[in-house]
């Protein structure tokens, strides 16, 4: 066992009978949400993986550990602190040996969950390449980890503050296939269409999992994007959402907001702009990404890796 790993009894007892576990990022839970929507949402999630016959795995660094599943009150000190470092592959080493509170994004909870064991993984939003990244260089280190690290991602595409078109060529690039559930297209987290396609659609759990232990089973190393639209009666219109998106933009660069502060601004601003409906949206999706992934980490546990 990884000397750094500490598993709550759930997730310890999940491991001991051979349960399917998924992970959860807590970037959401200190960053993503308001307080308390964020730990009530966190909860409610976790529930949901529980109800499909998976065990919720939460990821979060605490007192030199990453703890695999947390406790209430982890969960509580997470979304009301305001010391919690957002922490990614960079950052990793440096919040355990300081000891201090990390919130794991994408990244850090895709090299956590390959730590422990767990091939699955469920969040809202992968990152992706900004906005004008050709100039500030400006690439979520979330692609660079799917592009080595053997977990399945679960979500619900990239936000639309990002560029998408640049974030699946780049994920091309690296070999880092993108599947869509329902339907050809890509979504775009608080919309449904992006304007882009998948590279391809699968439907069912069955599907996924034969696919992902087919990559695997070869030697293909890297992660898959299996990405779920929002469902549509919580779906935002694409050009509403487009203008807003705009707007908060151009807003970020007049403030001067650069970095990780970029993301969480924009979607406070997002928030207010739309006077709330993009945090209710964004809770659906997260919940409808969650059933999702609580299928797919049973199906890869009862599906069988192909011989080599």
């Amino acid at each position: 066992m990884h000397q750094f790993l500490s598993f709550s009894p759930e997730v310890a007892n999940a491991r001991a009978t051979g349960k399917p576990i998924v992970a959860l990022e807590s970037t959401i839970i200190s960053h993503g949400m308001p307080y308390p929507q964020n730990v009530q949402t966190a909860r409610e999630v976790e529930q949901i993986i529980r109800d499909a016959g998976a065990v919720p795995a939460t990821i979060a660094i605490i007192g030199g550990k990453i703890c695999v599943g947390l406790t209430e009150e982890q969960l509580e000190e997470l979304g009301n602190s305001p010391d919690a470092i957002k922490v990614s592959r960079r950052d990793l080493a440096y919040v355990l040996s300081q000891g201090k509170l990390g919130a794991t994004t994408v990244a850090a909870t895709m090299i956590c969950a390959q730590l422990a064991g767990i091939k699955v993984f469920v969040t809202g939003g992968i990152g992706g390449v900004h906005r004008g990244a050709e100039t500030s260089m400006d690439i979520s280190a979330d692609l660079q980890e799917l592009a080595q690290t053997n977990v399945a991602v679960v979500c619900a595409g990239v936000k639309s503050i990002l560029d998408i078109g640049l974030t699946l060529e780049y994920l091309e690039t690296h070999g880092v296939p993108v599947v869509s559930v329902g339907q050809p297209g890509f979504p775009a987290f608080f919309t449904r269409e992006s304007g882009f396609n998948a590279d391809f659609q699968l439907d069912t759990a069955a599907e996924q999992a034969s696919f992902i232990t087919t990559k695997w089973a070869l030697g293909l190393n890297g992660g898959v994007v299996v990405s779920a639209p929002v469902p549509v009666e919580e779906a935002m219109p694409k050009d509403e959402i487009d203008a807003i998106t705009l707007r908060a933009l151009q807003e970020a660069e007049e403030n001067g907001v650069t970095g990780k502060k970029v993301t969480p601004f924009l979607l406070a601003r997002i928030k207010a702009l739309t006077e709330g409906r993009s945090l209710k949206t964004n809770i659906a999706l997260v919940k409808n990404n969650a059933r999702v992934g609580a299928a797919l980490a049973r199906a890869l546990q009862e599906h069988p890796c192909p011989s080599t």
